[in-house]
Formats: structure tokens, sequence, C-alpha cells
């Protein structure tokens, strides 16, 4: 088969030529005793050549981008014919590589499955008269909304979503929220996974939907404090948050009023409502920058007002506490954040006053406010803790026991109230869900999540390990394994790793990782620069032009695993997902001989080109993290010194399993479809390359809590069958 013919059909994929081993002569065909391998796709090249900033590149599959995108998000059925042909022989291609697997992939997502509480319910939330909660039935894929009064009385459903869902290839509820008086009940519902939300508002007493929903929104809504009016996010034809609209909560389209429209393209933005419930706040901002507007409850319909105009590097977030504002603020060169307070009516930096210090190390990364209390969640040497200020000034910190753990505060609706929840866990603990009382210092342990089909913590044993980097840096990993797990290089490795946008890694429970670490698998999951892990320093030593960092880290953290027998290189697998696909692309081109296999989940590998379409949605916004190719020759010459697409060249790359979402409005498919087509044109290894693209589905992929991990179960396997070499299997 000509490399430069396109097959366009997934029969042609599998049937259309002998198959050739590599190495063999062309059209020389396989012995008699070897099962036939199937015929991978071969993408047409189409040259286009792009100066930019006097520089010059050839991309040989831009064709793969639908000049139609926008449209595609919304109704990915607009696809461009060509592209759907390729995508489609692609998925056959990979579905035809991995039949060996079909059964693991069918234990997997069974294990997977029965470790699911199948009619499981989250805690009650008090508010007022109710008790709010969401609950599923056996076999749902999606849960139910309902409410029952306090102290007990019958169950109100507010919204069934299995119900909502049937028929549908994609359904999935961004947000979902009652109003205060209790009168009315809203969901955004995303119906094609491109993250354009549709916004229903039902009427409580009646049961009745309301007419005319809210289109095209982020999916970001609030009620007002006195349940009057609507407040919600629009999301432009580009895929851009853009404008705040009111609207009252049981009006209708014409009844809206644009109240915010940004001026930055670059910017999101956003709107909620204080603790206290006495301002809507809407929220602007990038990754360097920010900026609150605030609109007083009592005077719902009042112009929103700036809290404190925009400068470029001043990042702030606002809480209304009792009778101030307090702000968490990067300001005066507070890197791992600091709390401020202001009064009511003096909301400039200048009234800023020190509340809670800069402590370099200590990340302040979130707030509570309660009548009574404040709470800060703070992340010290990748491990978070909670620490309580009383009015007085005194304060507290909530202690656990494990040496690593993730631990989360779970919002509520009540703000006079004496009542913290957080959720507890560990690599090897089950989430636990805690009521706190803040006065009494006690805790009331109200759900330990259940695993139907059993789990031993004591079976395993968790870890926390140091990579030391070539400048020095400490690059924490996080290992799970069975208990007496050899630590001679034998048992596989499994190798998870993000590092971008201050994202922390925790060391969290998860039921799907189970499946690899009960076959002997060694789970490590990497907290290269990029992350949080370590304070907001850790993230500007691995954003922009200091990038590469995220790179070279994880490598060390390879390094230094196999050093230790964690593993070795014909047995590790890397796995990563978006930004962290970024990761796995970058790795793979910098040393491919320190992997068996990559599992690239919707990557973002394609960075000069996305980063030079200012059509993207978060093109503009992501300028700051990654640096601007379009008008910086300093940051295009970067990004193209690691871009993944674009230093792929002839060598021996590993198995590779590339996953993507045909209305994925992050990571658009083209990405790792381009990377793929790219990666096994130049691979030398023999080793191959799969692309499988969710044609239902976008950035996070199936929206049933089954069906996706249908798709993880496709990931493990396909781990397993890169170090067993499954195909090469007679």
């Amino acid at each position: 088969m000509n490399r430069r013919q396109m097959v366009t059909s997934a029969a042609a994929a599998l049937t259309s030529a002998p198959t050739m081993l590599p190495g063999t002569a062309s059209g020389t065909p396989m012995s008699a005793d070897k099962v036939a391998r199937p015929v991978p796709p071969v993408a047409r090249k189409i040259p286009k050549t792009i100066e930019q900033l006097g520089r010059r590149r050839t991309d040989d599959y831009a064709w793969m981008k639908d000049d139609n995108w926008q449209k595609v998000l919304r109704d990915p059925s607009l696809i461009k014919a060509d592209v759907k042909a390729h995508l489609t022989a692609e998925n056959a291609y990979t579905t035809a590589m991995l039949a060996s697997t079909e059964a693991l992939q069918a234990a997997m997502f069974e294990e997977m499955k029965g470790r699911i509480k199948e009619d499981d319910a989250s805690v009650p939330a008090k508010d007022g008269p109710w008790e709010y909660y969401t609950r599923f039935e056996k076999g749902a894929q999606h849960p139910i909304h309902a409410r029952k009064p306090v102290g007990g009385g019958l169950e109100q459903v507010l919204l069934d979503e299995e119900a909502e869902a049937k028929g549908k290839a994609f359904y999935q509820v961004g947000a979902a929220s009652h109003s205060p008086d209790h009168a009315l009940y809203a969901w955004a519902v995303d119906a094609q996974g491109s993250e354009v939300y549709r916004i229903h508002v039902k009427d409580l007493a009646t049961g009745a939907v309301l007419d005319s929903p809210v289109e095209s929104s982020t999916g970001d809504f609030c009620f007002s404090p006195d349940s009057h009016w609507l407040f919600w996010t629009f999301r432009d034809d580009n895929g851009r948050p853009a404008k705040i609209y009111r609207r009252p909560a049981r009006g209708t389209a014409k009844d809206d009023v644009l109240i915010y429209d940004e001026p930055d393209e670059g910017f999101f933005i956003g709107v909620g409502v204080t603790a206290s419930e006495k301002y809507v706040v809407i929220s602007c901002g990038n990754q360097e920058t920010s900026e609150a507007l605030i609109i007083p409850a009592a005077t719902p319909a009042a112009a929103p007002v700036v809290f404190h105009p925009r400068e470029v590097g001043l990042r702030y977030e606002v809480e209304h506490w009792n009778d101030h504002w307090v702000v968490r603020t990067n300001a005066d060169g507070a890197v791992d954040w600091k709390l401020a307070a202001c009064p009511e009516d003096a909301t400039g930096k200048a009234h800023w006053k020190d509340w809670i210090a800069h402590q370099p190390g200590r990340l302040i990364s979130g707030t509570m406010a309660f009548k009574r209390w404040f709470v800060r969640l703070e992340k010290v040497d990748a491990l978070n803790r909670v620490t309580v200020t009383a009015l007085d000034g005194a304060e507290h910190a909530i202690a656990f026991d494990e040496a690593a753990y993730a631990l989360s505060l779970e919002g509520g609706y009540e703000y006079d109230t004496d009542n913290l929840r957080f959720v507890f866990n560990s690599m090897t603990t089950p989430r636990q869900w805690f009521d706190y009382d803040l006065a009494s210092r006690t805790r009331t342990l109200r759900k330990t999540q259940e695993i139907p089909s059993g789990h031993d913590p004591a079976k395993y044993e968790t870890r926390r390990l140091n990579a030391r980097a070539a400048d020095g840096a400490e690059v924490p990993i996080f290992v799970l394994m069975k208990k007496g797990t050899k630590l001679d290089g034998s048992a596989p490795l499994l190798l998870y790793g993000y590092g971008s946008y201050g994202i922390a890694m925790e060391p969290s429970f998860s039921i799907r990782n189970l499946s690899l670490v009960d076959r002997g698998w060694i789970w490590a999951t990497a907290c290269p620069r990029g992350g949080s892990e370590k304070g907001w320093g850790w993230f500007l030593d691995g954003k922009k032009f200091k990038k590469k960092n995220t790179f070279t880290d994880f490598i060390t953290c390879a390094e230094h695993l196999h050093a230790a027998g964690y593993g070795k290189p014909d047995n590790t697998v890397a796995y990563g997902g978006s930004a962290g696909g970024l990761l796995m692309g970058a790795i793979t081109n910098m040393r491919p001989d320190l992997f068996a296999g990559i599992i690239a989940a919707v990557p973002f590998v394609d960075v000069v080109n996305t980063m030079s379409d200012t059509s993207l949605p978060l093109t503009p916004p992501e300028w700051p993290e990654w640096g601007n190719p379009l008008e910086d020759p300093a940051a295009y010459d970067y990004i193209a010194s690691y871009n993944p697409y674009d230093n792929v060249t002839a060598k021996p790359y590993p198995a590779v399993l590339a996953t993507g979402g045909l209305s994925d409005p992050r990571v658009t498919y083209w990405e790792p479809e381009k990377w793929a087509a790219k990666l096994r044109d130049h691979t030398t290894s023999g080793n191959p390359v799969l692309l499988k693209i969710n044609m239902d589905a976008g950035h996070g992929g199936a929206s049933g809590r089954f069906d996706f991990l249908k798709e993880i179960a496709l990931d493990y396997a396909f781990a397993v069958w890169a170090v067993e070499k499954g195909w090469e299997a007679a």
C-alpha cells in the first residue's frame, strides 16, 4: 500500500493489503503460521508551509483540522467526510490491534464496576428546612438529584439525569443548584461533550420545567440571594466565556440583560455568590492577572463595580466575611499567596491589610467562610492541611496520621453553622466524609466509600519518594503497590504525570488503579514542576520559558524509580492526559528508551499551531502559560524546541496509544490525530501507534459512570499489552 494513500473505510484499514512486518521487503506476506497483523491507516500528506516571525514550518497533516470546527463542536455530524473516514479507520485499527485484550478489558471493567456501590448516595447537605443530595439507582449511569425535609419525610426528585439521558449518546450535567428560597431548581446540560451548556429551570411546586432555557452557556450560573434573578456566563462562537447575563429567575430569553462584557479575549470569567450571601461576584482572570467585580445582594439589578482594577501580574480572589472582605492574593511578592482584609466600602488594594502573612512553601490554596469561622486549605510539601481561624483570631489545625494522604473541603449551603465537611483518603484508604464541629473540634464520620467487591488496605503499601533533578530540585513521587512486591525491577511500572497550570497531584484513592496493582503492577504518580505540589513557585518553575523542567523532572522520576528497583524501561508505561499528554509527547521524543508504552489521553501535542490559532477557545487565555508564538520570537523558538508534534523524528518509539474526543473544545481531536499519523510515519521500532477517538464525546470522555470505566479499562489493557508486546504474539 502506498504510504501516501489514505485508507477510507474501516474494512479497508484491516483487509486492503498484505500485512508486512517491519524490516521485510515491501509486499512480502507474513508466514502462514502467523496471525495476520492489521494494517494501519496511512494518512495522506498535503504539505502546508507556515511562515511566522521569520520562521517556517511545514505541516503535512493540517488538512485534518476541520475549518468548520466551531459548528462541529455543537453538531459533530458536520465533520468533514474525509476526516470522519480517517478517524473511523483509526478506531477500527485500534480495535483490531487490541482484539487480544478484549477479555482483559472486560475483566478490568467488571472489577472497576464491582468496586462501585451501584446504589450509592452522597451525604446530604443541609440548607434550612431541606437536605439536598444525589443518589444512583442500580445499573444507572447518571444520578438522581433529590431532597428531603430535615428530620425525615418524603423524597422529592429534583432531576432524574438517567431518565433525561435515555437515547442520548452523551449527556452531562455540569452544574445544578436550587434557589435560596427552595422554589426553583436549575441545571446546566452538555449534550455533545463540547462544553456548550443549556441551562434549564424547574418550578419545584408544579414540577414544570420553565420555557426558554438559557442557551450557549459555559455551564456556570448562580441565583441571586433573593432568588429573583439568575446570573450566567455566556460561551461565544469560539468557545470562550465572554459575557455575564442576568434574567429574572422565571424569565425567558427576551428578559436577558447583559451586565458584563469581558474586553480581553484572554480572560476567563465566571459568576458566583459570597458565602455570606451579601454579594454577587464576577471573577475575571488568566494565569497571571485577575480582577473581581461585585454587586450588592440588596440591589441585584445594580451594575457591577470593580473591586480593584486589574494589574498585570497581580492575582486575587475575594470572599466576604461578616462585615469585611478577605482577599487571597499574590500581592507584594506573596508567591504562595497570603490573606489580606479590607472594609466593605474600601476595596482597592491600597486598603488591603495583611491578615495571614505570606509564608514561603505554605501554599494557601483555598478558603471557606462561616459566620464564626474562617477556614483555609493549605499545601505544604505536597500534602494538604486545614487551618481554622475563629473570630477572636485563635487558630487550630485539623490533624491526620497518615504520611501521604489527600484532603479536600466540601462546600455546604449554610453560613451560620459550626459544621465543616471534609473528605479524607489515601492511596490505600477509601474516601471518608467527616463532619467537623469547629467549636468542639470533634469529627463525626458520615460516610466511608463502600467497595462492594471488597478492599483490604493492609494488602497494599504506599511510599513517598523524592527524585533529585539535575539542578538539585527534589521531585515528589507517590507510590502504590501490593505488600511484598519485589523491588528488583521485575514488577511492571505505570508512571503517571501532569505538571501544568499549578494543578497538584494528590495521593488519593482510586478504584481504577487497583486493577493494575492487583495484577502485580506498581503505580507511581510523579509531581514534576508545573504543578503546585510544593507551592506556587513549583508551578512557576515549570511554565513558559521553564516548561522543559516538567519534562526533565518526569524523566528524572523514571530513572530514579528504575534505579531503586521499581520497574525497568522494558516494563514501564507512562500515562498522562491533556496537558499531561503534552508531557507524554515531550518525553516520548526525549527518552523513548525509558518506556515500553505511552498512553496519551486527549494530548496537547501541537503547541505551536494551537497557540498560533487565535480562533481556538484556549489560545489567548493560555499565552501566559506557554508564551505567545505569534508575537514573541523567543516564545516561538522555545515552544518549537519541545513541541511534541514538530519534534517527531526517525527513532525507535515505544508503543503509543493516543485518545481524544470529537467534540473536545480544549484539546481538539486533530491534535492526537496528526501526532499519531506523524509518529507512525517516523518510528523505526516497529512498535504500534494507536489512535482512539470517541466520536460521541469531548475532553472528559464518555459521560456515563460505567461507560467511562470502559475507556479506562482499554487504557490499562493497552499498558499490559505494551509491556507484553502483545502484537508480536503468534
